[in-house]
């Protein structure tokens, strides 16, 4: 296990690295805006979860695939795009709106959600890379069972990103309910989801492995 001056020093860059607006807090902030606060607590396990098998499949050596593997970085990369561009379809196919009463994506399943956020984790390639390229430098060979260690860091900046994007789901929650207030645009919400699930796949296509 790391000891702790290397705990704390991997907090001090986890807090910098979760509070800088990203990806993760950008689906994070939409979900809880558009459909609750569970469902953005819901989200965040869901990505929490994803970066857990990141950092098990870096202590394993299997993300080293996606560095030595151009077609497997490639193949991880589209798959993410082409399921955030699934999303979106769904969110604007849905018939009912999110401030309805009863609501489509108001029933969706804490489940779903979950798993919405486990899979955009998994299937984001740079997340990958992030944990190969930032958590070894934590890890020391007489500190232990290196899956162990890296489970340790994992939980660490699970741990903060809990407390940053718990304030971030929070203040979407309150605005939601301002927004609740609002029946010109009463689709307004599934469009504004739709979108950030579009722009990350967009970035996904985007993005290099540099």
């Amino acid at each position: 296990m790391p000891d702790f001056s290397t705990l704390i020093l991997f907090a001090a860059a986890a807090l910098v690295l979760t509070a800088t607006p990203g990806p993760d807090m950008l689906l994070i902030a939409s979900r809880s805006i558009s459909q609750g606060r569970t469902a953005g607590f819901m989200t965040y396990a869901g990505i929490a979860l994803g970066t857990y098998c990141h950092a098990l499949a870096a202590a394993f050596g299997l993300s080293q695939l996606l560095v030595a593997v151009p077609v497997a970085y490639e193949a991880v990369r589209w798959a993410g795009c082409f399921y955030l561009l699934y999303l979106a379809y769904k969110t604007i196919r849905s018939e009912s709106t999110t401030f309805a009463p009863a609501s489509t994506l108001r029933r969706l399943s804490g489940r779903r959600i979950f798993f919405a956020g486990l899979a955009t984790n998994l299937l984001n390639p740079k997340m990958a890379l992030f944990v190969i390229a930032l958590f070894p430098q934590f890890v020391h060979a007489e500190g232990g069972s290196i899956g162990v260690q890296m489970l340790v860091l994992a939980s660490v900046l699970n741990g903060i990103g809990l407390v940053v994007n718990g304030a971030v789901i929070l203040l979407g929650s309150q605005i939601r309910s301002r927004l609740g207030s609002m029946r010109r645009f009463p689709k307004l919400p599934q469009y504004m989801l739709a979108g950030v699930f579009t722009g990350l796949a967009c970035r996904l296509a985007w993005q290099t492995r540099n």
